[in-house]
């Protein structure tokens, strides 16, 4: 990879190219259509948080968050030589499942007091809520201890290539007056649960109408 930033440029601009391949490519595979980017907080820290579906819903972010995003990704994926390229031009923040990534942790908080922005998938898996999984409270708890507004996503469509995906991003969640250093099992149990309420009762059940 450093040989590729060598022959391509800076980061910066693998990081564009890559970003614009990406999107010609879900433009004219899935015809992706975003509603509500004009949501998009311009400034400051965001967590993006949505349902997960497939593999192609990071990079639907990535080209349609209107910000450079950061993801939050298990591990594994950098077995895949394709991911684990994306996860170096985009910066991805790794964490080993089912343990406890003091690491991965402290890189998360950090990005977001420097007013990045992070994208995590509640679900912690693909259809985690039909799978029966419990919902992670990692959202939760980097916005109660950063202050970081929540920018809810509802992802649907594209189920086969050519049929459209819609991309819709709702009003941002505002916590930044009940940023505690310790919460509560409580604490993270309620806003987990308000902002699954946004992210996927309310987005999805505004679907727009297939074309």
């Amino acid at each position: 990879y450093e040989i590729l930033r060598c022959l391509v440029g800076s980061e910066m601009c693998i990081r564009d190219r890559v970003r614009t391949a990406i999107y010609l490519y879900c433009k004219i595979v899935y015809r992706v259509k975003v509603i509500g980017k004009e949501n998009i907080p311009k400034e400051g820290p965001v967590i993006y948080c949505g349902n997960h579906r497939s593999y192609l819903d990071p990079p639907l972010i990535v080209v349609t968050a209107g910000r450079h995003v950061r993801f939050m990704a298990k591990e594994e994926l950098t077995k895949n030589k394709f991911l684990k390229f994306l996860g170096f031009v985009f910066d991805a923040i790794y964490v080993k499942r089912d343990n406890k990534e003091i690491t991965a942790l402290k890189t998360t908080l950090k990005a977001l007091k420097n007013k990045e922005s992070i994208a995590m998938f509640p679900e912690g898996t693909r259809n985690g809520l039909e799978k029966g999984e419990s919902v992670k409270e990692g959202v939760a708890f980097f916005v109660l201890q950063t202050g970081a507004k929540v920018q809810p996503l509802g992802i649907t469509g594209g189920e086969k290539p050519f049929k459209k995906v819609y991309v819709n991003y709702g009003k941002p969640l505002d916590y930044s007056n009940r940023v505690t250093k310790k919460p509560s099992k409580e604490e993270l149990e309620q806003v987990s649960k308000e902002i699954m309420a946004v992210s996927y009762t309310h987005l999805r059940a505004h679907e727009t109408s297939q074309d």
